[in-house]
């Protein structure tokens, strides 16, 4: 059996354990173990005599793969970003700018459900989580929208679908795990979710006002805010602003020349930044306690993943997936767009059954140089590319179109994490429920990734400035 087929059945035995309920991180880890061992034993030609030192080879190399991988730098941005986010919770910044949000646009039809999408919109360009912008405003927000009689799933909907702006908004967690597993530049990748993300939320909003324009009784919009009240509203929610300037200036430097520090920098800057705000606030010792509590708890989770699939990982490399996957893709007569499209496709489903994070980093590695061979290779120029860019553009591009995807997943059900922490959080609500009102939403996910395919510039014209 040669190591191909050791790939492909190891592969789905360990799709068959997620299936069946064994988490992400274990599955990987343990499946990577045994490809690694069965690996090494043909290699000895399965001499039984031989077992014990395969086995010991395996261990070594899988010993090796969590320390020399995730000790890198990058990966330290992922507890800062999520540190920000809880802090700027726990400072009230997070009711603020809901508030903010709320004054300015819930006079539209769906006012309430509209300032949602842009608060979590906001409250995302300081957090890097989509399940803790989840959990924050299921606490703010699907209270007020009940209050004025929004149907609950639809209000629960609403918070988990706005949950997953932070995936795309910088700063991103999966963006930088994104960054890290296809060796591309962070802050580049970072810069290109800028504007999808607002884009996105642009596009929930107006699925809203067309939906409370249409159904009678759906949505009814706030008044009654004075010119006063709203300009009264903007100082509170203004150092959520001042934290997002602070990290663009510090990584990108708008003003010319080298920026000021890498995004590891900038993202333990905007952390302090916020920790400063939070202390003048008046956060108390307990919930800055449980600001860190909570950033411990969500780093460890994603950590752990990564070590797991990382393990897999290096058994793909040993088994050859990736290379016989590329090969396989550029041999097909079908046009590389097409092929994307599918791809694109495979990823919807494959979120059905898996988190986000541990989707992409399974698939990457194999995935990933099939669609830069497709696009011609990393080092090819846009006149020479299947689909009009250059390797490093495709990168960046693709990256936020799988990244757009992982959003996708966190609402899709039997896995959608946004939907279980909503339902989480209150325990007037189903995950059923959630499951339900989240469904339009997929329909502007799926209008939001055509165009993104469509029209690459939405993607690439601001890290193309930098």
């Amino acid at each position: 059996m040669d190591p191909i087929e050791i790939g492909l059945i190891v592969s789905g035995g360990m799709l068959v354990l997620v299936v069946f309920g064994m988490r992400v991180a274990f599955a990987a880890g343990l499946a990577g173990l045994v490809g690694l061992i069965w690996i090494f034993w043909a290699k000895f030609g399965y001499d039984p005599a031989r077992f014990g030192k395969a086995l010991t080879v395996a261990v070594k190399t899988a010993g090796q793969v969590p320390h020399s991988k995730v000790s890198s730098q990058a990966l330290s941005l992922i507890p800062t970003f999520i540190l920000i986010g809880y802090l700027a919770y726990y400072a009230g910044l997070t009711r603020a700018l809901f508030e903010a949000a709320k004054r300015w646009l819930a006079w539209v039809p769906g006012g309430l459900a509209v300032s949602t999408v842009f608060a979590t919109a906001g409250f995302a360009a300081v957090s890097g989580a989509s399940v803790a912008t989840s959990a924050v405003f299921a606490r703010i927000a699907i209270p007020e929208m009940l209050a004025i009689g929004y149907d609950k799933r639809f209000a629960a909907g609403v918070v988990a679908a706005g949950g997953t702006l932070a995936s795309l908004i910088p700063p991103s967690a999966i963006l930088v795990i994104y960054a890290i597993i296809v060796e591309q530049d962070v802050g580049k990748l970072l810069l290109a979710g800028f504007i999808p993300g607002a884009f996105s939320a642009v596009i929930y909003g107006l699925l809203i006002i067309g939906m409370a324009m249409t159904i009678k009784g759906f949505g009814p919009p706030v008044t009654g805010f004075t010119w006063k009240q709203r300009f009264a509203s903007l100082p509170p929610a203004l150092p959520i602003v001042f934290v997002v300037v602070t990290i663009i200036f510090f990584v990108y430097n708008p003003f010319g020349g080298d920026a000021w520090g890498t995004p590891t920098e900038g993202g333990a800057i905007g952390a302090f930044v916020v920790f400063l705000m939070a202390l003048y606030r008046g956060m108390r010792w307990a919930e800055l306690k449980d600001a860190l509590l909570e950033t411990a708890k969500l780093s460890v989770m994603i950590f752990t993943i990564i070590w797991g699939v990382l393990i897999y990982v290096r058994f793909l490399g040993f088994a050859g997936l990736p290379s016989a996957f590329s090969d396989w893709i550029t041999s097909l007569t079908l046009s590389p767009m097409l092929i994307l499209i599918c791809i694109l496709l495979a990823y919807a489903v494959l979120g059905m059954f898996m988190d986000a994070i541990g989707m992409l980093l399974l698939t990457l590695p194999v995935v990933y140089p099939a669609v830069m061979a497709l696009n011609g290779g990393e080092a090819v120029s846009a006149a020479d590319s299947a689909f009009g860019m250059s390797g490093p553009m495709c990168a960046i591009w693709f990256g936020i179109l799988v990244v757009k995807m992982a959003e996708f997943c966190l609402i899709t059900p039997p896995i959608g994490l946004n939907c279980f922490v909503v339902a989480g959080v209150r325990d007037d609500l189903s995950v059923q429920d959630v499951f339900k009102g989240v469904t339009p939403f997929f329909i502007a996910d799926a209008f939001t990734i055509a165009l993104l395919v469509a029209f690459p510039m939405i993607v690439l014209w601001l890290p193309s400035q930098v």
